[in-house]
């Protein structure tokens, strides 16, 4: 069993949140950070069976943003 899920966090184009998980094929969204976790968590809790459910979800936020040169 993994000891923790990793899920990479983005900021979606038309508002609120979307992650998708690492090596696994899990994504879900939210409106707002909060949300998406909440989400994260029950996506999670129905793709693994209770005895190969990780008990850790790391959640990695990338932001990309542009600045003038």
């Amino acid at each position: 069993m993994e000891k923790e899920i990793i899920f990479l966090v983005e900021e979606a184009a038309e508002g609120g949140f979307q992650a998708k998980a690492l090596g696994y094929s899990i994504f879900t969204e939210g409106n707002t950070f909060e949300e998406l976790k909440i989400m994260v968590q029950d996506a999670v809790h129905c793709h693994f069976k209770p005895s190969e459910k990780p008990p850790l979800i790391r959640l990695h936020l990338v932001k990309d943003e542009v600045i003038a040169a």
